[in-house]
């Protein structure tokens, strides 16, 4: 068995598709399927069970996967302690976040680094918090930005930003006017929510449940500015935090702040607790734990 048959198996078995994993790997889908056939020969053992339209591994397929997992992430490693040593301040690191956040916050700060370390290549990935909680458990990223709060038995966590969520309402809506709200006054509302990969999805239901109702989906989406323009077009309510407040017209959208129980929205940098820090990555949880 050599890295690349375990790397090209995971890969299949990540996706459960010969034809994603090529595309990923840019590999042809004859040969990809080739060398995950030569691990099959040599452990004589089926990885992977073709008969179904989408692919399954079989029980040896699941060990193989797992177990893949842990050697390919020990290599990783090796790979960034020995960078390390001979490259100090020069790195790379890569970030999950999700794409509110990454809007709201993230130019200034991958400016502020990058005057830092100039030499540090950024690679970011736009995921759901949910997902982005998923790639850093499985060691696919190095850190993520989530919504506290957090499995600290699982994760190291660096706060970095601690504000209210706020009701975004269309300007003739009857709550408009308001100074403030209660949950439990939004009973009746037609809701327009992120996406279920999303945390601030959960969140909206979970305080909704904890008002005494559930709330009435209209509309889902993964992109606040759409979500804004549906608030803009009187199709429903939603609720943000504070930073949003400033990138809508007010003269059409209002924000109102939600009172009884305040909503808080707390967001942190994640590390998966145990694996290895590179330079980059202890610099960059330094620079946002000291802003």
């Amino acid at each position: 068995m050599d890295i690349r048959q375990l790397t090209y198996f995971n890969e299949v078995a990540k996706f459960k598709s010969f034809t994603k994993a090529s595309n990923v790997l840019h590999l042809s889908q004859p040969t990809l399927s080739k060398m995950v056939r030569s691990l099959e020969d040599e452990l004589e053992m089926e990885l992977i069970d073709r008969s179904a339209r989408q692919i399954e591994l079989t029980e040896a397929g699941e060990i193989v996967y797992e177990q893949g997992q842990v050697i390919l992430e020990s290599l990783d490693h090796l790979s960034t302690h020995l960078y390390d040593l001979m490259n100090l301040k020069k790195g790379k690191i890569k970030i999950g976040i999700p794409p509110l956040i990454g809007f709201l916050f993230f130019p200034s700060i991958i400016k502020e680094f990058k005057t830092l370390y100039p030499d540090i290549q950024i690679h970011l990935n736009e995921y759901g918090a949910n997902k982005v909680e998923e790639e850093v458990r499985d060691g696919m990223l190095d850190l993520g930005v989530v919504v506290l709060p957090m499995d600290q038995e699982q994760f190291d966590v660096v706060p970095f930003v601690s504000e209210k969520h706020m009701l975004f309402v269309h300007h003739s809506h009857p709550l408009a006017e308001k100074d403030s709200v209660e949950m439990n006054e939004l009973h009746d509302e037609d809701f327009i929510l992120f996406s279920e990969d999303f945390a601030l999805h959960d969140k909206i239901i979970e305080e909704c449940r904890k008002a005494g109702f559930y709330p009435k989906v209209a509309y889902e989406s993964s992109q606040w500015d759409f979500i804004g323009e549906m608030i803009g077009q009187n199709l429903g309510i939603s609720i943000f935090p504070q930073s949003i407040s400033k990138k809508v017209d007010q003269g059409v959208v209002r924000s109102i702040p939600i009172v009884n129980p305040v909503v808080p929205w707390n967001l942190g940098i994640i590390t998966k607790k145990g694996r290895y820090e590179s330079f980059a990555v202890r610099e960059f949880k330094k620079m946002l734990d000291d802003r």
